[in-house]
Formats: C-alpha cells, structure tokens, sequence
C-alpha cells in the first residue's frame, strides 16, 4: 500500500487540559456508543446469517446509526448535497482520514472494501469485519481474486465504496484514480445493470486551524490523529456531494470509468474547497 508523502505534517498545538477533559468525555460517549451497539449487531447477525447468508438487511441500519451518531458527539457537522445512489451499484470517493468511514457510513448504507492489513488492526479490524467490510490485498497476482470477490458482493446487492486514490491524503486534492478495482464492474452480468455514483468530500478545519487539519497521510499516528480530533473545542465542517450515477453500460472499459469518475470527484472537490 503506497502512503501519500507530498505534504508536510501540520504544526498543531499541545492539547490543553480542558482538551484532555473532552477527549475523556467524548472516548467515553463512543465507546458506549460504538461497542454496545456493536453487541446489538452481531446478536442481531446471528439471525441474518442463516437467512440471508450475504444478505444483510438489518445491520447496516445499525452501522449508520453508530456513524451518524459518532459525528454528533466529535460535534462535527455533515452537509450533503445531492441524492444517494438507490438500488444496485457501488460509490467512488475521494480519501481523506479514518473520519471517511464514519462520514459515508452515515450518508449511505454501503460496505466499504479496504486494504487487507486493515483486518489486523486492533479494534478498527473487528469493526470492519462485523460491519460486512471487503479487505483486499493490492497485488496485481491478487487482482483477478478480488475482481470475482467484488463481483459476488455486488451481484449480492451490496453497494460497495472504495477510494480509487489507494491512500488517504490531507484533503486538499484528488490523486489520480488507480483503476484495478474498477474492473469489477465490466463483467457482462453486471455492467448492463450497474452503476458508479462518485462523491465528493471535503473537511473544512475549525476557525485558526490549518486547512489539512483532519487530513491523516505520510507517517502520522493514528492515536495522535484521533486525539487531536476528539480535543478540539470547536469543530470545522464536513461537506459531501452525491454526484448523478454513471451507468457502466456506456463505457468502453475500466480506465475510461476510472477517469470518468474521477473528473466528477475531483471537480466536485474543488468546489467544495472555495465555498
């Protein structure tokens, strides 16, 4: 997994007492949040799973609640413009932090698919298996694998949400699409049916802050990266633009969608970025 390197980390300040008191307040608030209902998910999976193996058509709800909800307690406000993709097909967006996942969870009830070493990580790797989340290994010998897993999910009725950037970033642009991943959508019994709908996301810091200040790239810690965020006294904003679907139909192949979407997505960005 290639990490983004082009930037300089931001200078922030120390976290003050009355930060280490909202950290303290806020970790408690989520962990209640996040692992009770975490409980109430695999309870409830015990009952999908024989029905519906794949099929999950209550647990997302329980996802979305917990995400929506995570961004009510960091105080983080989420504005969306645009109307989600209804019925079969995947998203595309562009990768900023960890917050993605818990900005488009609370959007869209989708799955996400991400990088293998993800399924290792503690806390964050058991989340993401309970939550249906698709781990891949980025390995041109792993391709043709990942391809045909991607397209049972999605066959499945999955809608499934990857950042073809490969890497998070510090939010102020769109890296160029890699498009392996969008092979899967060229299979004939999925590309007369399917669709693409690209979002575009965008972090604006609180006020005095620097504009890369949820950004999470290069060599940052993940721990340091979520203090900081659970710290801050006043938030910034998020802004998400749900793009019109593009129908896989009306493309050649998988670079022509690839750079389709990204267009969409990276002039999405870049108005966001002015407003």
């Amino acid at each position: 997994m290639t990490t983004w390197t082009e930037a300089k980390e931001p200078q922030l300040d120390a976290i003050t007492p009355m930060g280490w008191l909202r950290v303290l307040f806020r970790s408690a608030i989520l962990i209640v949040l996040v692992f009770g209902c975490l409980l109430i998910l695999l309870i409830v999976r015990l009952i999908e799973r024989p029905i519906w193996g794949l099929g999950r058509p209550m647990t997302p709800y329980i996802t979305q609640f917990v995400c929506r909800n995570a961004l009510r307690v960091l105080r983080l406000p989420l504005n969306l413009t645009g109307v989600p993709l209804q019925g079969r097909g995947a998203v595309v967006a562009n990768h900023t932090s960890w917050l993605d996942i818990f900005v488009l969870n609370a959007s869209k009830r989708i799955y996400f698919v991400s990088k293998a070493e993800v399924a290792g990580w503690p806390g964050i790797g058991w989340l993401a298996r309970a939550t249906g989340t698709l781990f891949i290994k980025r390995e041109r010998g792993q391709a043709q694998a990942q391809t045909k897993t991607m397209q049972v999910r999605l066959l499945t009725g999955h809608e499934l949400l990857f950042f073809p950037e490969g890497t998070s970033t510090d939010g102020q642009q769109v890296l160029p699409f890699k498009t392996t991943l969008f092979a899967s959508f060229m299979a004939s019994e999925l590309r007369d049916f399917l669709q693409v709908q690209p979002v575009s996301v965008v972090y604006h810091p609180p006020q005095g802050q620097p504009k890369s200040f949820y950004g999470w790239w290069g060599e940052m810690v993940f721990a340091t990266h979520l203090l900081r965020t659970l710290a801050a006294r006043s938030q910034g904003s998020i802004d998400v633009i749900y793009h019109p679907a593009l129908k896989v139909a009306e493309f050649t192949d998988r670079k022509a969608l690839a750079k389709a979407a990204e267009l969409v997505v990276r002039s999405g960005h870049e108005s966001l970025l002015t407003r």
